[in-house]
């Protein structure tokens, strides 16, 4: 006879079923209690968030900064491509950051409001006062000496010059126009005068002309040798007293920004004369005038060398008109030319460089072994040496400031492929040589650390290659920002070097001697892009273009940064 045999769960079941059939109700309570108390701990843990050790802190978002907000916690930015955002942080003693009072210090990323979907050609911050160049090509000037007690945007300074490019100095602002010519402005509003025009004129047309807020006292720098035709101006580059440009034929001309221009022998002359007020009147109006009318002077007994140099004003922005060729690069076809503060630095088409200037940190990278402080004549700087034995190299991009210098060198070793490397020299004593070193001084250069020696495997080729920086930008002050150039993304942004305004965007005031990649408010790596932007305002308000191409670049100050949309051209 068949038996049915019952499942094990079953007879658990009814086991249990059993059970609590003759339990007391004292123990059915309790057991109902302990089932509460574990589901209550079940759902407490269950929402609770586990948060790694290796994780940042989450922050909460600030708010806005041109509304003058005290907190230092991050704003969440819009990342939607629709409206075009400027992030700026660091130091804003000068209102440099946010036109309105706001805080000394902004420690993050925050958006400034007043460039919304405003792309611009230039960017510049300088140490009290900054600037910028429109989508339009118009100069827009904001900080001390600029009171705007009505108005939340930068002043129009310059307009219907179309202006590509502008360079900084305490007194003066230098703008580079698309045709190729150089013009001075006072960094002072008081030394702008706007044109005069009657007041029975009216404003539409005044806007239509571009004469509504355009200086009358905007000066151009006249070359004193005359450029071959077809040739013209195509970069700049300030220093604390010097102003290098080169021409579209690769060769080298120097501007004497102050009397101290020529101090460490930066502008490449043997020496640099100053006329006094009669041969002023003589030869022309403030103009640098060749040593040998100073030294004609001198033996007239009108006046000594210093005397001369004392009777001239070089804050004025008709203190030299003039902008001289360099003799020793005569010849030389040249790809960049970059100044730092007080050095000149020479890149040619073969890749190689020439330096001169002060050195006494060794930013000029002539190796430890070459200990003078000044070079007053072009000198190769041999990048080589500072390579493995047996790699052929050549440099591709000089970036300067202050005491700093950077040489983005191509490094090939038969039979692997290209790597390219980030070489530091000069002051490092707040980290920003990359090496994890605080250094005062490096006459070699030292190849920074995470940005360096960096490659990715290409599908198309099936080999490996190299990733290059896509901009590098080192400040006055010490510390530098670089955005890396992946194949087909967007762009990695690292910080490092002196922090103690919160320069490097992460809440913090400690410097860093190695690149790190900079955090956005969401605590997400902080990538750069390229898009094409549906509409691109000027900074009057008014449309400039539809469907234009730009890209975000990183820029640097004094003790402030900023990442801003930049117009592809």
């Amino acid at each position: 006879m068949l038996r049915r045999v019952q499942s094990p769960m079953r007879i658990c079941v009814r086991s249990f079923h059993l059970t609590t059939r003759n339990v007391s109700s004292r123990h059915r309570l309790l057991t109902v209690a302990s089932v509460a108390v574990a589901t209550t701990v079940f759902v407490y843990y269950g929402t609770i968030k586990v948060i790694k050790n290796d994780a940042a802190p989450s922050l909460s978002p600030g708010s806005a900064l041109v509304q003058g907000a005290a907190s230092t916690q991050p704003e969440k930015s819009n990342t939607s491509t629709d409206v075009l955002q400027t992030l700026v942080w660091g130091s804003n003693r000068c209102k440099l950051l946010s036109i309105k009072p706001a805080t000394e210090n902004v420690r993050f990323p925050q958006v400034a409001t007043w460039l919304d979907n405003v792309a611009l050609r230039d960017l510049a911050f300088h140490k009290t006062y900054a600037a910028c160049v429109d989508a339009r090509g118009d100069v827009y000037q904001w900080g001390e000496g600029f009171s705007l007690p009505e108005s939340t945007k930068p002043g129009l300074t310059l307009g219907g010059k179309d202006i590509v490019q502008i360079q900084l100095s305490d007194s003066r602002l230098y703008a580079l126009s698309s045709s190729g010519k150089i013009y001075i402005l006072s960094a002072s509003e008081s030394q702008q005068k706007p044109l005069s025009l009657s007041s029975s004129s009216s404003s539409w047309w005044k806007k239509t002309l571009g004469l509504e807020g355009k200086p009358s006292n905007c000066n151009e720098i006249i070359p004193e040798v005359a450029l071959s035709s077809g040739e013209k101006f195509t970069s700049i580059s300030a220093g604390d007293h010097h102003l290098l440009a080169l021409t579209s034929s690769g060769r080298a001309f120097a501007h004497p920004i102050t009397k101290q221009a020529n101090a460490y022998g930066q502008l490449g002359f043997r020496k640099l004369g100053f006329p006094n007020a009669s041969l002023r009147r003589q030869y022309g109006d403030s103009e640098t005038v060749a040593v040998e009318l100073v030294q004609e002077a001198n033996k007239k007994g009108e006046s000594t060398e210093e005397d001369l140099q004392s009777q001239t004003d070089d804050k004025s922005v008709r203190f030299c008109r003039r902008i001289f060729e360099i003799p020793s690069l005569g010849g030389i076809k040249l790809k960049q030319l970059v100044a730092g503060g007080r050095t000149s630095l020479a890149l040619t088409e073969t890749g190689r460089v020439l330096g001169w200037g002060a050195n006494e940190y060794g930013q000029l990278g002539l190796g430890n072994n070459v200990m003078l402080d000044t070079v007053t004549v072009p000198m190769e700087v041999a990048l080589w040496k500072s390579l493995v034995a047996g790699a052929k190299s050549r440099c591709l991009n000089i970036a300067a400031g202050g005491d700093l210098t950077c040489y983005t060198v191509e490094r090939v070793i038969d039979p692997s492929p290209a790597t390219v490397d980030i070489m530091m020299c000069g002051n490092g004593q707040w980290g920003a040589l990359g090496n994890n070193v605080f250094t005062n001084a490096q006459g070699t250069p030292v190849r920074a650390r995470n940005v360096s020696d960096l490659t990715e495997y290409n599908d198309e080729t099936r080999r490996l290659q190299a990733v290059p920086p896509h901009s590098v930008s080192v400040s006055p002050t010490g510390h530098v920002l670089l955005s890396l150039q992946p194949m087909g993304s967007d762009r990695d942004l690292l910080a490092w070097g002196k922090n103690y305004d919160s320069e490097l965007g992460n809440g913090k005031k400690s410097s860093m001697a190695v690149p790190v990649v900079m955090q956005n408010a969401e605590g997400d790596r902080m990538m750069l892009s390229k898009i094409k932007a549906k509409e691109v305002l000027d900074l009057s308000g008014r449309r400039w273009k539809r469907d234009v191409e730009v890209e975000q670049r990183p820029v640097t100050g004094y003790c402030n940064s900023a990442v801003f949309w930049k117009v592809v051209q």
